[in-house]
């Protein structure tokens, strides 16, 4: 490339950074968090339980008080996480001489009567795992969570697992098994069939046992567990509070991808010249923004303004060249819907990509300014993209 074509290239894109304003971005993330909202959980069990370990390893650690307790009793206290998509009521105990059942249900309805954003979607009671029975307290408050339509979920924590021998299956010990079936179906001293509406059983280890004890285990499943249990409305930000499954996330992230590329299709619905492109970027930009949000990603504290509004150009631009557009097939001049459809759900998946690897440490916040060039979508991943969209559309 001659001196006079590189200062034309560098023209050309000071012109589509100029042409783009990253606010659309930051507002889609504003946007996407504000609709997915916040998950609250009720935990609770007496101290050296085990509750922030279970917390931490499936959350993450980083939950700060509000200041703000129940004026029913002191024993309960609300937390959120950095970006309050989770929030923990942490049911600690109760005041001596106070009927636990009775307590709870006067704190669900302070609860209840409070701001929306604070509303418990589902509850873990948690018992550590060495013990052989529920206590009459215990019962008479899982029945007030379920009475004030609440799933509880009984969590048995610290669970000690065993191997028959070297290198077998670890299972939980005959003790720990006995005490499962036993709340799955509890009966009293006297045989007497016992009242105890929960709406699951998870067998929890938080942290490793050791040799004698066995892995960590049971998150997942307390996580799928929770998921499936939680009201419709709350699902999406259990999602993002997680950090047990990136699947989940995963997932999450394509929805927006596919909406944005919809959106994209209709956009070109009449053809647009490669050149006006750019007019693209506002809609690959809202979906870049609602993918942030799902990986919980300042983009603010990731990259200055003007390094976004370069990254729509490189990862939005670059997908959009003329050297790309003239390796796919019968294109010409001008992208139709199923070309715009394909060049943002490449983009999308590219974005999704470094979300992932910024979430899970894989990159650094200081050097994604410098890598995110490996991560805009490729001109096979384009063509890709155009082939699945005609194949589906039986063209």
């Amino acid at each position: 490339m001659t001196d006079n074509q590189e200062s034309a290239a560098g023209a050309r894109e000071d012109d589509e950074v100029a042409q783009i304003d990253p606010e659309a971005l930051h507002t889609a993330l504003r946007e996407e968090r504000a609709r997915i909202g916040r998950f609250n959980l009720a935990i609770v069990g007496g101290t050296g339980v085990g509750k922030s370990s279970l917390v931490n390893a499936v959350f993450g650690e980083g939950l700060a008080p509000t200041g703000v307790g129940l004026p029913v009793t002191r024993g309960v206290q609300y937390y959120t996480n950095a970006d309050a998509s989770l929030g923990i009521w942490d049911f600690e105990g109760f005041e001596i001489g106070k009927v636990p059942g009775d307590l709870v249900r006067e704190n669900l309805q302070v609860i209840e009567d409070g701001p929306r954003e604070k509303h418990i979607s589902a509850v873990w009671y948690c018992v550590t795992s060495s013990a052989d029975r529920l206590t009459q307290p215990d019962i008479d408050q899982i029945t007030a969570f379920a009475a004030g339509g609440l799933p509880v979920i009984v969590v048995l924590t610290k669970t000690i697992r065993a191997r028959d021998f070297p290198g077998g299956k670890w299972k939980p010990s005959a003790q720990v098994e006995a005490f499962a079936e036993w709340i799955a179906s509890p009966f009293d001293h006297q045989g007497e069939a016992i009242e105890l509406p929960i709406a699951g059983i998870a067998l929890t280890a938080a942290v490793d046992q050791g040799k004698h004890g066995g892995p960590a285990h049971g998150l997942g499943e307390l996580l799928d567990m929770t998921l499936a249990l939680a009201p419709d409305e709350a699902q999406e930000a259990l999602v993002v509070a997680q950090r047990l499954s990136l699947p989940l996330k995963r997932a999450l992230a394509r929805k927006a991808i596919v909406a944005a590329g919809t959106a994209s299709a209709a956009a070109a619905a009449t053809p647009i010249p490669v050149a006006d492109a750019v007019a693209l970027a506002p809609i690959q930009l809202g979906m870049m923004g609602r993918i942030a949000a799902v990986y919980q990603l300042d983009l603010k504290v990731m990259m200055s303004a003007q390094a976004i509004a370069q990254l729509a150009v490189q990862v939005v631009g670059r997908a959009l060249a003329r050297s790309l557009i003239k390796l796919i097939p019968a294109v010409g001049t001008v992208i139709n819907a199923t070309v715009a459809s394909a060049l943002t759900t490449a983009t999308g998946e590219g974005w999704l990509r470094l979300c992932e690897a910024v979430y899970s440490g894989k990159v650094a916040l200081d050097q994604v300014e410098k890598v995110w060039k490996d991560f805009a979508p490729t001109a096979v991943e384009v063509i890709n993209a155009v082939l699945k969209a005609r194949v589906k559309g039986g063209k």
